[in-house]
């Protein structure tokens, strides 16, 4: 039985080291009867990026199977990605965006017709180890120096406070996806409704579900997961700039 035992112990560490699906969970939760699923990533542990064209080919990557298939080539996995911003017919983005350090856009100011004029509209800053969702006047104010970034609107939550135009009794509703980032920037929560919601509503996942002082818009309708642990891989028209997790195995 003592060397049962002293194998049990042995082992105790390692079962209580966190595994890979702890730093990017994905869920299913219903908040004022709609559905949502949400996937939460760990900014300190996962390597969080922003895709849009094939490096060799120049060409969009527009879906996530194309997406899954430059990172298979690269001795990678995709262990998550969400549609990440605005984009137009060509598929190149309305806002602001930047990959790798590369600006492809630069910051897109002032309102304008539509959600992404909804002012105040807002970036995704992804950094080594930390991600942040910035007000885009702050954002240019701060000049973070974001390895990657994309400007998305309008914003979901701004400080702890919903947007100040959204209506509580709106009659838009779309299904819409977003991410919100914790104060410290340890923490990005991405969530997609699974029908048609107001944007009131969504804000108030993130506010007060999620708890993420700063959200944002990403887009509606062409909302689109890729989430293997929940078996959901969702195609459609091609995307443009597009979020998601390298898994290199241990690297």
């Amino acid at each position: 039985m003592r060397g049962i035992w002293a194998v049990i112990l042995s082992l105790l560490p390692l079962l209580a080291m966190p595994g890979r699906a702890d730093a990017v969970e994905c869920r299913e939760l219903t908040h004022a009867d709609t559905g949502y699923t949400v996937c939460e990533v760990d900014a300190t542990r996962e390597d969080l990026r922003l895709f849009l064209d094939h490096p060799e080919t120049g060409r969009r990557l527009g879906s996530f199977e194309n997406l899954r298939a430059l990172l298979a080539g690269q001795g990678a996995e995709l262990a998550f990605a969400m549609n990440a911003g605005m984009y137009h017919p060509d598929r190149s983005p309305v806002g602001h965006y930047v990959e790798a350090g590369r600006q492809v856009k630069g910051v897109v100011r002032g309102a304008g017709p539509g959600n992404f004029g909804l002012l105040p509209n807002g970036v995704l800053c992804i950094n080594d180890a930390r991600v942040r969702v910035i007000e885009t006047e702050r954002y240019i104010a701060q000049a973070p120096g974001c390895r990657d970034a994309t400007q998305s609107g309008p914003m979901l939550v701004i400080d702890g406070r919903l947007h100040p135009r959204f209506l509580k009794d709106s009659d838009s509703r779309y299904v819409r996806n977003g991410v919100g980032t914790s104060a410290d920037g340890r923490r990005a929560v991405f969530a997609v409704s699974n029908r048609p919601v107001t944007f009131h509503a969504f804000g108030r996942l993130f506010r007060d579900v999620l708890q993420t002082p700063q959200a944002l818009y990403l887009d509606g309708n062409i909302s689109r997961l890729y989430a293997p642990e929940l078996g959901r891989h969702d195609g459609g028209f091609p995307m443009g700039p597009i979020v998601g997790v390298v898994d290199r195995g241990g690297d």
